[in-house]
């Protein structure tokens, strides 16, 4: 615990919460499910104040698609290799045995329970602290790449990292002249509760409307509209 402690930059008054942090649930109970849950919310507002203060002339679009770049489970298992969280996990024997350590879900699940439990442990300022501190260079070194990346593109990467199917889009409107046509798309997704629409003087516009907007709502976040 003193070498992630210093790896951290973090020192728990609590240790407790840090063993709890790092077990998975194969190992028993108390498991890192529910600090999991409280870290993946402290992680989505830390990084989307900081973007926002970071990139004063990006709109809501491009705030939405720089926060999911941060948040997704690809950069977090990176970071969780990065701080050799795997050495310090708990696993029961069926996940040891068939590598769970490396396992990026695990890794990335256990990063987001370490926030919750510095959250729990030291408030919210010691939380934030944390957190750009682990994501300040990736911050300041996101692609111009990430920051353009069309909406349809940005969901689809962020379903697939979280192993959710993937999304349709049906045309239910076309109004107007052929030179001058208006469309309404819906973005639907097999497990979620209703769809969401969007409109543009293309179908394709239409979609990439559709596809933000239902990013915005798995993100928590209003882009407008339905």
């Amino acid at each position: 615990m003193a070498n992630l402690s210093a790896t951290l930059q973090y020192e728990f008054a609590d240790g407790r919460l840090c063993t709890q942090a790092l077990t998975h649930r194969s190992a028993g109970y108390p498991h890192n499910e529910r600090l999991e849950f409280l870290g993946d919310a402290m992680l989505g507002l830390v990084v989307a104040e900081e973007v926002y203060r970071r990139f004063p002339d990006a709109d809501e679009g491009l705030l939405t698609r720089l926060r999911a770049a941060l948040v997704r489970k690809e950069t977090l298992a990176e970071l969780a290799a990065e701080l050799d969280l795997g050495a310090h996990l708990r696993l029961g024997e069926g996940e040891l045995k068939s590598g769970g350590f490396r396992r990026a879900s695990i890794l990335a699940n256990a990063l987001e329970a370490i926030l919750g439990a510095i959250y729990l442990d030291g408030g919210y300022e010691a939380c934030r602290a944390a957190i750009t501190r682990l994501l300040d260079r990736r911050i300041a070194n996101l692609s111009a790449a990430e920051m353009t990346k069309d909406p349809k593109t940005e969901l689809q990467e962020w379903l697939q990292a979280r192993g959710r199917p993937l999304p349709t889009y049906r045309t239910t409107r076309v109004e107007g002249d052929p030179h001058d046509q208006h469309f309404v798309v819906e973005c639907m997704l097999e497990d979620a509760l209703a769809p969401v629409t969007g409109e543009g003087r293309s179908r394709r516009h239409a979609e990439q409307q559709a596809a933000e907007r239902m990013l915005a709502r798995l993100l928590g976040r209003s882009a407008g509209g339905n």
